[in-house]
């Protein structure tokens, strides 16, 4: 991924698309990619369930992004299901810290470092869940696909990528 280590704004769409609404961030990234054209120093991946080992590979790297936006599903009490909301590294909710099973968030330390230890400014657009399966279930419920919209739109402002025709 040598794209990672040259650009300036890196968003990393992260989950499991076998998993409902797990696959939020995937589906935010595949959104942004097909629908808007990004600046050049600005990438998008999927990532799905392998985000430490990228962060690690940031971390250890002398070039690093000078910001970093994480797109994720996440359970919050008092949200409501496709809500959209900005989440400080340090509130990302315990069971994400320890999600071995879905997509590997136990990541928050690599973040606060990151934040903290080497100046790049580290974003999470979290999306409220309706549900996660607890089997296998591809797709996202009605709520988190028009959230997947929003947030693809929210992420195009924040860039400033151009609309596609």
């Amino acid at each position: 991924m040598p794209d990672l280590f040259d650009k300036s704004v890196v968003i990393f769409g992260c989950g499991n698309i076998l998993f409902g609404d797990d696959g939020f961030g995937p589906a935010v990234v595949e959104h942004l990619k097909s629908h808007y054209i990004l600046p050049d120093d600005v990438l998008a991946l999927d990532v799905g369930t392998s985000i430490r080992d990228i962060l690690f590979d940031i971390l250890l790297s002398e070039k690093k992004p000078r910001r970093l936006i994480i797109v994720d599903a996440v359970d919050r009490p008092g949200k409501e299901p496709g809500e959209l909301f900005e989440l400080p590294v340090e509130e990302i909710p315990p069971q994400k810290t320890a999600d071995f099973s879905l997509h590997q968030f136990p990541t928050v330390n690599m973040l606060q470092e990151l934040k903290d230890q080497t100046g790049v400014e580290v974003t999470v657009l979290a999306a409220q869940v309706q549900e996660i399966p607890e089997e296998v279930q591809p797709g996202l419920s009605q709520r988190l696909q028009w959230a997947v919209k929003e947030a693809a739109a929210r992420l195009a402002a924040t860039v400033n990528a151009g609309k596609k025709d």
